[in-house]
């Protein structure tokens, strides 16, 4: 019989994922994550991670499973806590979610349950596994995307390697959410009704704002409106010798100065900021909502646009360093000077958009058909054939 240590999260599709397991017979055995426990960062009197630890024990004696909690903080904070700081310190936006998986369940978590004697780590996401047919390496494995496509998590999953996605098994893949809660009611667990956890990654209810203003010290500075008549928006397409050149054009990023708008108001630390975003500027008066198009946290200031459509916003092109470029699937990466059609996206819940990779001496071009909105460094790009996510990278 085979072993599975799934991550009991103390969410209802880490319960059923157990459920599942033991139903087809494996040897399951709960484990929790404790992943954050500084008080300096408490913004109530609430306990989160501890109201999950109970109920993830309670799901493992509703399921008459081995029950045991590791504590990973010191491993949270080193790994994906202070990265996180370091890269909003220096202007870039991380995705803490993408992070957690590669370096912590996906990595410590896996290594811890496979030193208790497990064959498999299992998780709650919503994302399938395959094997890739008519292959000479059968090992090869496939990362698709949640039967359910209003929740599919394969985007979270999007740097795991084929090592990893080998001692992983995904339970509720095929499964919509109505019908992981349908299975959690008819067991009577008390995860059945739980709302979605909408905190930091395995840290429980904190809202990222508030965990940043409390490590990341306030300090006032401009907020700057540039008009949608930027003459940098206006500029013609030169003529281009080479895709390369086509590229690079279309990849730049606008360059402002305070002297290119006008200050509307002003903030409490351009770190706190990402593109794109709408929220706490606290600035009225204008026609359309204001939107974050730039920040810089060298002299602090943030550069917005009126609208959703503001040209500042958009962009086609992006680029991934050498560096920063991951395959799910190794066999598919193309070298410099190739080029791959694909579907991608650059955030969670976006639909995926037609695109085209090239692969350059620079990194790996991410060229949309269709204009993008905020792209943002720091975060990630994901790629796709079909339904089956095949490789990543972080935007530089």
């Amino acid at each position: 019989m085979k072993t599975v240590v799934v991550g009991l999260s103390g969410g209802v599709d880490s319960s059923v994922a157990a459920h599942l397991l033991k139903e087809q017979g494996y040897n399951v055995i709960g484990l929790f994550m404790k992943n954050w426990h500084d008080d300096s960062v408490t913004i109530s009197n609430e306990c989160p991670w501890l109201d999950d630890s109970n109920d993830a024990m309670l799901v493992a004696e509703k399921l008459n499973i081995p029950f045991q909690s590791v504590d990973l903080s010191e491993e949270y904070k080193e790994k994906i806590v202070d990265y996180m700081f370091k890269e909003y310190k220096n202007g870039r936006t991380p995705n803490p979610d993408i992070l957690c998986n590669r370096e912590i369940k996906f990595d410590v978590f896996l290594k811890i349950a496979l030193s208790l004697g497990a064959d498999y780590v299992a998780t709650g996401h919503y994302c399938r596994k395959g094997t890739v047919k008519n292959s000479t390496d059968p090992t090869l494995y496939k990362l698709l995307s949640g039967a359910d496509t209003n929740k599919d998590q394969s985007y979270f999953l999007c740097q795991l390697s084929q090592e990893q996605l080998s001692k992983t098994l995904f339970p509720i893949g095929e499964l919509s959410k109505p019908e992981v809660r349908a299975i959690a009611t008819k067991l009577n667990l008390v995860t059945a009704d739980k709302k979605d956890s909408q905190g930091l990654c395995f840290i429980g209810k904190v809202r990222l704002p508030d965990f940043l203003q409390q490590q990341l010290q306030p300090k006032q500075g401009q907020i700057i409106e540039i008009p949608d008549s930027f003459q940098a928006y206006k500029t013609t397409a030169p003529t281009f010798e080479s895709k390369h050149e086509e590229l690079v054009f279309k990849a730049r990023k606008f360059k402002y100065l305070t002297s290119d708008g006008k200050q509307v108001g002003t903030h409490q630390g351009a770190h706190y900021f990402t593109k794109g975003q709408r929220k706490g500027l606290a600035v009225g008066g204008t026609v359309e909502p204001l939107f974050v198009i730039d920040t810089d946290v060298i002299d602090n200031i943030i550069y917005t646009g009126q609208g959703k459509n503001h040209p500042g916003l958009y962009r086609s092109v992006l680029l991934v360093r050498p560096s920063e470029v991951h395959w799910v699937r190794p066999d598919l990466a193309i070298k410099v000077g190739q080029s791959l059609q694909v579907m991608a996206r650059i955030r969670y819940r976006q639909q995926l958009e037609t695109a085209c990779l090239y692969a350059t001496t620079d990194g790996l071009y991410v060229a949309f058909e269709s204009p993008q909105s905020a792209i943002t460094e720091g975060q990630f790009v994901a790629w796709y054939l079909e339904d089956e996510l095949v490789g990543s990278g972080v935007i530089s």
